[in-house]
């Protein structure tokens, strides 16, 4: 009798009511694959002589535990929730800013049916896709006009295409940044059909320096805020409003490129909120910008404006005009969850509720005393778990994902230990739970930052260490 006939036939095994439930969720086809290729192994492991079954039932059995495992990996969604507690706030490698609540209920609402993304109900008539966010835009940074693109260097690149072409565009030499991933400015300005013209050095550039490079090929200023660096020491920059006068005298538009998009907070003007905002005396507002009569200002939408990822267009009617109406419109413009979610992430602006109710502002404006006491309930908790040991350290939390560079904002973080475990080895379990935790380690101590995770996380962070 051959040892192979324990093996029971793929028929047999999709009678088995687990099986049946596994075809339910992963559908038949895959199910079939699965089990095809967890008999294949258990055949392999007789022939080699280490296989453990003794009968039909086991191998079975066995076969039906391999098909159901291989099935979770194969399904197993790539995009998955993290409890970030790196104490990174607009960490891009996690997706940067958290959406607010009111921000996730509305992209559900318009996500499950269907919308007005280009339909004008007043006329029943086709309608405009980039008119959504555009009034709340413009209440909030008094611009004439917006747009909205996929993120901030569909922005630049669009705004130099639809304005720049086959002609110049001036940038200092000391605003010519690489963002994340390796994409630099003078790479962008390549791919939109406008040309490069470098002007000043490194550290020093003058308005005289914008003015001798203007010529009759000149279409722009480029403007670029050093949002992820920071030149100090024997540094000059033109002000802002000398760029437009000097722009207005050579009937030149002039462009900002602000990155981060800080609207400046509710709380920083009323006094509503946590604590002060420590982003305000570093970070120029887009509204600032548009009132020192830039043409065009351009921004992300995901990072300290704390909505979606989108770039995003305000300034001059006709300018905005050109740019929405520009042929790569077709390929850089968002979808309705995009806009859903930047329109109720804008009306917490306007409403005057954004210092309490965009995750990004929450974490910014916490304090350290805050954080302290969520972080002793952490600790005292561990520490009455057997075999972990918690002490509280003080330290700093980062803005991240390019914004605010050098702003360190103070905090207190839990410092967690378990015998047997190096902090190298501790860390690579936590990014192994449901949902994973990602951490931090320095000074070879494993450290968890509260300042971003949600509050509501702290139990769930308390059950999972325990757990691991």
């Amino acid at each position: 009798m051959s040892a192979f006939r324990i093996i029971p036939s793929i028929e047999q095994l999709r009678q088995r009511p687990a099986i049946r439930a596994l075809e339910a969720r992963f559908g038949a086809d895959a199910t079939v694959d699965a089990l095809r290729a967890a008999a294949a192994d258990v055949r392999q492991a007789i022939a080699g002589g280490t296989a453990s079954y003794a009968n039909e039932a086991s191998a079975g059995a066995g076969i039906e535990v391999a098909a159901a495992e291989q099935l979770e990996r194969a399904f197993r969604p790539s995009l998955a929730p993290v409890i970030n507690a790196s104490g990174v706030i607009l960490h891009t490698n996690l997706g940067r800013a958290p959406l607010a609540a009111s921000a996730v209920d509305r992209v559900a609402d318009i996500a499950r049916g269907y919308s007005t993304l280009e339909y004008n109900l007043a006329r029943g008539e086709r309608g405009r896709r980039d008119a959504h966010a555009e009034a709340l835009l413009r209440r909030l940074t008094g611009a004439e006009a917006a747009v909205v693109v996929n993120n901030n260097a569909a922005a630049t690149m669009i705004l130099l295409a639809a304005l720049a072409a086959g002609r110049e565009v001036i940038v200092s030499r000391g605003e010519l940044v690489e963002i994340g991933g390796g994409f630099r400015v003078p790479d962008v300005m390549a791919q939109s059909g406008a040309v490069l013209r470098e002007v000043g050095t490194t550290n020093k550039t003058r308005v005289a320096d914008y003015a001798a490079a203007i010529t009759e090929r000149t279409a722009l200023i480029l403007r670029v805020h050093p949002s992820n660096f920071r030149i100090e020491g024997f540094t000059e920059r033109p002000a802002l409003t000398d760029l437009v006068s000097l722009g207005k005298r050579f009937n030149l538009p002039v462009a900002e490129d602000l990155g981060s998009g800080y609207l400046g907070s509710d709380q920083s003007r009323t006094g509503v909120g946590p604590g002060s905002d420590p982003v305000a005396e570093n970070e120029p507002t887009v509204a600032a910008t548009i009132a020192k009569n830039a043409d065009l200002c351009c921004f992300s939408g995901d990072k300290l404006l704390g909505g979606p990822q989108a770039g995003i267009i305000v300034g001059r009617k006709d300018l905005v005009y050109r740019i929405s109406t520009h042929p790569l419109m077709r390929a850089l413009r968002v979808d309705k969850m995009t806009y859903a979610a930047l329109e109720a992430t804008l009306t917490e602006y306007a409403a005057g509720r954004a210092a309490l109710t965009i995750p990004v502002h929450r974490m910014l404006t916490m304090t350290a005393d805050e954080i302290r006491a969520r972080a002793d309930v952490l600790a005292a908790a561990l520490n009455q778990m057997q075999g972990w040991r918690a002490t509280l350290v003080s330290g700093v939390s980062a803005v991240g994902g390019g914004s605010a560079p050098g702003l360190e904002l103070p905090t207190w973080l839990v410092s967690i230990a378990k015998p047997g475990l190096s902090p190298d080895a501790l860390e690579a379990r936590l990014r192994q739970l449901t949902p994973p935790v990602i951490a931090r380690i320095e000074r070879d101590q494993l450290l968890l930052d509260l300042r971003t995770v949600r509050p509501e996380q702290d139990g769930v962070l308390t059950e999972l260490i325990g757990a691991l």
